[in-house]
């Protein structure tokens, strides 16, 4: 294709979603629209994927009309299926942060496969691909039994754009429990809770499909445009980099703060602290650690904007404010925590903010050290507009953090699959460290007390 040709970027995550219009020359945004998700009710909490679609459709005939679009390239979140029976869903698309019956748990339990054969560990909800087909399997057998194909959610959208089904390995690979990382195979869950015919042949998330004359005529767009098999979102964000020649460490960040680490010596990786594998766009098992940093902030910070002050930040410092890990309980590497502030009261929004700020920060630090830091950090999603934030995880690691110039998150690497561009991203000016007296200090402070949380 075309490098100058201009790309649409549909990238769906848990909280919002995208379509982003991306100048395949310049790797540069030219259009984007956004717009909120909402989880429905009814058998179960699901999915608008009506309200979805209609979004999509209407994006990229908006985007037609006003620049031309010639390809579409697909990332969602992970941790989600759609059950297909013909050209509809056999069931809604359950949400994954649905609490599942105790007995449907307790009895997945028993199914599920060894950390060391899936590298995925157990999460809460649905968070495991594998316990949301129990469940469906289990409460609603005749729908389920209608069922032709599981799709991943990137490929769901993909066969709605299409008719193609596939699967694809980086969102089968993401905690699913149906994939083993290490070999590239199904996992043993396969064919023992379900049968493997379920699952559509394998592609690569860079395999391109036509549009169909049906999208077509619900979007605008030509006939026959390509459109990628689409990829999970987190490892859209390291596409970029899969070939930068050093070890890096990358920090996807939305509703989830994803740390990933190219190029390095992983350490133990240890389930019951939320590492795991995800897989990468060459099929590559990565070491991941991550927690709900954009989750956490809404909760600590009630949706206030904007970044905190370094004045208080200070503040925060001296005062000793403290917050402690387990706002969201059961994710994170301290999965056991509780929460709460520690220390001294925060005064004020202010306060609360610059105390966020420098709990994300520990964190993210907590994470990279968890599963080997590279050479570099490099921040993307709404975390790399936080240079406050940026500074203060520079101070704390000792290595270099660069602000991703990709203000649309993983957009660009999902548009370099399509593109298959011998280029990306450059790595920019690394932020300075914050000086910040007592920072240290501080931070010793808080891992102990997370330390005792575990």
């Amino acid at each position: 294709m075309d490098k100058r040709n201009h790309i649409a970027v549909f990238d769906l995550g848990k909280t919002n979603q995208k379509v982003v219009l991306i100048d395949g020359k310049n790797l540069i945004p030219i259009d984007s629209r956004k717009a909120p998700n909402s989880v429905l009710q009814g058998l179960y909490p699901h999915l608008d994927t009506t309200s979805q679609w209609r979004f999509l459709c209407d994006c990229l005939s908006d985007f037609e009309q006003d620049h031309g679009v010639d390809g579409v390239a697909i990332t969602t979140h992970g941790a989600t299926i759609a059950l297909v029976a013909g050209d509809r869903l056999a069931l809604p698309v359950l949400d994954y942060e649905f609490e599942m019956p105790p007995s449907v748990d307790e009895a997945y339990n028993g199914l599920r496969p060894p950390f060391d054969e899936t590298l995925s560990p157990r999460l809460p909800g649905g968070l495991n691909i594998g316990a949301q087909l129990h469940f469906l399997q289990t409460k609603f057998p005749k729908e389920f039994a209608r069922t032709d194909y599981i799709l991943t959610y990137p490929q769901y959208w993909s066969f709605r754009l299409t008719g193609q089904a596939r699967s694809e390995a980086t969102s089968l690979g993401c905690h699913t429990d149906l994939w083993q990382p290490k070999t590239g195979q199904f996992s043993s869950l396969v064919g023992r809770m379900l049968p493997k015919t379920l699952f559509p042949p394998i592609a690569k998330a860079s395999d391109v499909f036509a549009l169909s004359s049906a999208a077509a005529q619900a979007t605008g767009l030509r006939p026959g445009i390509p459109v990628t098999c689409g990829i999970h979102d987190s490892n859209a964000s390291l596409v970029p980099w899969l070939n930068s020649g050093h070890p890096l460490s990358v920090v996807s960040s939305g509703t989830w703060t994803i740390v990933m680490s190219l190029g390095v010596s992983p350490g133990v990786m240890d389930a019951g602290r939320d590492m795991l594998a995800n897989v990468d766009a060459l099929g590559r098992p990565t070491p991941t650690a991550r927690f709900m940093g954009g989750r956490d902030h809404d909760l600590l910070t009630k949706g206030c904007d904007g970044a905190a002050s370094f004045s208080d930040i200070a503040t925060v410092i001296s005062k000793g404010i403290f917050i402690m890990p387990g706002r969201v309980p059961g994710v994170g590497p301290f999965p056991q925590a509780r929460g709460g502030w520690r220390g001294t009261p925060p005064v004020g929004m202010a306060e609360k903010l610059a105390s966020a700020t420098l709990y994300l920060a520990l964190m993210t630090q907590t994470c990279l050290d968890l599963i080997g830091m590279g050479q570099h950090i490099i921040l993307e999603g709404p975390l790399a507009g936080n240079l406050p934030f940026a500074r203060c995880l520079s101070a704390l690691t000792g290595v270099a953090v660069h602000v991703s110039s990709d203000a649309t998150g993983t957009a660009t690497g999902a548009a370099l699959l399509l593109l298959e561009a011998d280029h990306g991203p450059q790595l920019g000016p690394a932020v300075a460290p914050a000086d910040l007296p007592g920072l240290s200090i501080y931070a010793q402070i808080w891992r102990d007390h997370a330390q005792l949380s575990r």
